[in-house]
């Protein structure tokens, strides 16, 4: 999984919306913030703000 985070930061440093991983914009309560799958279970939730790249996580799939 360490493998697969390293590449999506990688990937998402090229082109934080479009890429591996299946970039997805999410809604509501999530709204601007970003989606790619680090696996079937396990998510990387981002944002993009200016040049900053922000984690909101890198587990668990959000509820």
């Amino acid at each position: 999984m360490k493998f697969v985070f390293v590449e999506l930061l990688k990937d998402i440093s090229r082109n934080p919306f479009e890429g591996i991983g299946k970039p997805e914009p999410l809604k509501f309560k999530y709204s601007g913030y970003w989606s790619r799958r680090i696996d079937e279970e396990h998510r990387l939730i981002y944002k993009v703000k200016g040049d900053e790249l922000l984690i909101a996580k890198c587990r668990f799939h959000f509820e």
